[in-house]
C-alpha cells in the first residue's frame, strides 16, 4: 500500500459538458426515487416516512456499471468522494452519511479507495415539520473507469405518515446499515496511538478478533482530503498487532494538537472505524 495525499484533489473529467451528467426527474413513488443514469452507473434515493421524532432512514443507492467504480470518503488521488445536498427551505436537514467498507484499486503510482460493485450510502435525516415531508436533494458522485464522470441526480420525494410498512425500502436500508464498518469493541479496537514529534510516523497498536496471519488494511483519515494507509512493520503478536503509519505531507502549519483524526481496520471480513484523538 501507499500514501495517499490529496490536496488538493485532482478529478479527470470526460470531454462532456455539465449539463450532459446532471440528471433531473421526478420520483416513482413515496419512498423510493427513479433512477438517474449515465454512461458509468446509475443512482437513487431512498426514505422511509418520518418517525414521531422526526428522524428519517434513508439511503443513496449507487450501482456502478462493470469495470467502473465510485468513491469512499476520502477517495485517494483522482476522485471525488459523493456529497448529498438536501435543498435549503425544506425542512429537511442531513444529519449523518456513512459509508460501507471500501476496496483498495491500484493503477500505477495512483491509489483509490473506492467500490466497485452496488454500494449503498446510508443517510440519517430530520425533519422539522410534520408529515407530509418534502425532501429535495442533489447528490454529487464520480464515477470512473478510463476516465471519470462527474455524476449529479436530482432528487424529489414526499413522504407520508408511517402507517403502514415499507418492506421494500425497509429490507434496502436494513442491507446498507449491516454493510457499515462496527465501531471499536473490547475484541477489535485500536488499545494505543503516538504521533511522532515531525508528524512524519503514526505509531498504532490494536487488538484484533482473531489469529489470522495477515496484516490487516489499515486507512487513516486526517485532514479533510488526506488519507494514509502505508505501513511500515507492522507485526502482528496473536490478537495484538502493532505497525507505524507513514504519514505523507500535510497542509502547512499544521497543527495536530485537539484535532480528531478517523481510522478504518479491515481484518479479513472484519472491519471497524474508530476515531483518534490527539491532545
Amino acid at each position: 500500500m501507499m500514501i495517499i495525499s490529496v490536496a488538493p484533489r485532482r478529478f479527470l473529467i470526460a470531454a462532456i459538458s455539465v449539463a450532459a451528467v446532471l440528471v433531473a426527474f421526478h420520483r416513482a413513488h413515496a419512498e423510493m426515487s427513479a433512477w438517474a443514469e449515465n454512461e458509468g452507473g446509475r443512482m437513487r434515493l431512498v426514505a422511509l416516512p418520518a418517525d414521531a421524532g422526526g428522524k428519517i432512514r434513508a439511503a443513496l443507492q449507487i450501482e456502478p456499471k462493470p469495470g467502473w467504480i465510485t468513491y469512499w470518503k476520502e477517495p485517494g488521488g483522482n476522485g471525488i468522494p459523493p456529497q448529498v445536498t438536501i435543498a435549503p427551505g425544506s425542512g429537511v436537514t442531513l444529519d449523518a452519511m456513512g459509508y460501507p467498507v471500501p476496496k483498495h484499486f491500484f493503477n500505477g503510482a495512483i491509489e483509490d479507495i473506492a467500490y466497485d460493485a452496488p454500494v449503498t450510502l446510508p443517510l440519517s435525516l430530520s425533519a422539522a415539520g410534520k408529515a407530509p415531508v418534502d425532501i429535495g436533494a442533489a447528490a454529487f458522485i464520480g464515477i470512473c473507469r478510463d476516465i471519470c464522470i462527474p455524476f449529479q441526480a436530482n432528487f424529489q420525494l414526499k413522504l407520508g405518515p408511517a402507517i403502514q410498512s415499507r418492506p421494500q425500502e425497509e429490507a434496502i436500508l436494513q442491507t446498507a446499515d449491516a454493510t457499515l464498518p462496527k465501531p471499536p469493541s473490547a475484541d477489535f479496537a485500536v488499545t494505543d496511538h503516538a504521533m511522532s514529534p515531525d508528524m512524519k510516523v503514526l505509531s498504532l497498536t490494536l487488538v484484533l478478533p482473531g489469529e489470522a496471519k495477515n496484516v490487516p488494511d489499515i486507512i487513516v483519515t486526517g485532514p479533510s482530503g488526506y488519507a494514509f494507509t502505508k505501513q511500515i512493520g507492522g507485526k502482528r503478536d496473536g490478537l495484538t498487532f502493532k505497525t507505524e503509519m507513514s504519514i505523507g505531507k500535510l497542509p502547512q502549519n499544521y497543527d495536530i494538537h485537539g484535532k480528531r483524526w478517523g481510522v478504518l481496520v479491515i481484518d479479513g471480513d472484519k472491519a471497524m472505524e474508530t476515531t483518534l484523538a490527539f491532545e
